[in-house]
């Protein structure tokens, strides 16, 4: 009899044994009851009691899920290759179960047709630049879609856009165009302004008295300080002015003169 109990008591421990679950901190459990769901198992030590109940355990922390690379057209009809990464977590376990199938494999597939719907919607142009906004708008709608499953969608990364050799060349040109362009206008732009400063120190010049003189005294100076065997005078220009008009007087003076003859 003492044999029995024993016996008895030593099932009775091995069913206890087997019956207790344990879930961890960044887990929730999901318990059944004759295949009907029964409770959400918070983090612990849990009985299930086998035959009878069944559980099954949900991972909580942020999931990462790397969308394969998509064929797709843009809206002004360029074939690129895009993937991305998307980030979310779910907040209701039993959704997350009960709701949908494979959680992880539908969030993917969804991700990938709404990227393709997105992606066609705008032009390269647009997806080059406004990478954030459009992985934003994916975002949200996939976290619309997936609220009935209990998953919340953390964010959406755009990792690579993939172009033909022939629009990357394309863009080289239009890239190298645009710097020549802003090239050519700060020279412009440089040449106005210096332009300028030479009028205003032109007018300035001829206004003050004396102002030129000592501006060709300071080029003299200047000069004289590189090593050269050029030797140079600076003549007024009224001196000059002066020698022309002498020379133009003698000129009408001889006419005068021969005609007189």
């Amino acid at each position: 009899m003492e044999g029995l109990f024993i016996i008895l008591g030593i099932i009775i421990f091995i069913f206890l044994v087997v019956s207790v679950k344990q879930i961890g901190e960044y887990e929730r459990g999901l318990k059944f009851t004759f295949g009907k769901f029964s409770k959400i198992l918070e983090p612990g030590w849990h009985i299930v009691l086998p035959i009878f109940q069944s559980f099954r355990k949900i991972d909580i922390r942020t999931k990462v899920v790397d969308v394969p690379e998509q064929d797709t057209i843009t809206k002004d009809n360029v074939s690129i290759r895009i993937n991305a990464v998307i980030y979310f977590s779910i907040f209701d376990a039993k959704k997350a179960i009960l709701a949908v199938e494979n959680y992880g494999y539908a969030v993917s597939q969804l991700a990938q047709t709404t990227m393709r719907n997105i992606v066609g919607s705008v032009t390269l142009d647009e997806l080059l630049v406004e990478r954030e906004k459009i992985s934003t708008e994916i975002c949200s709608i996939v976290d619309r879609a997936t609220d009935d499953w209990g998953i919340k969608v953390i964010n959406v990364e755009l990792k690579d856009v993939a172009l033909p050799e022939e629009m990357k060349r394309v863009i080289a040109k239009v890239a190298e165009a645009e710097r020549e362009k802003a090239a050519v206008i700060t020279k412009a732009q440089g040449e106005l302004e210096a332009s300028k400063n030479l009028a205003e120190a032109a007018v300035t010049l001829s206004q003050s008295p004396g102002a030129l003189h000592l501006r060709t005294l300071s080029t003299l100076n200047d000069l004289s300080s590189d090593q050269s065997n050029t030797i140079i005078f600076a003549v007024p220009i009224e001196v000059l002015r002066a020698f022309e008009g002498a020379n133009a007087t003698e000129v009408v003076s001889k006419i005068v003169n021969k005609k007189d003859q």
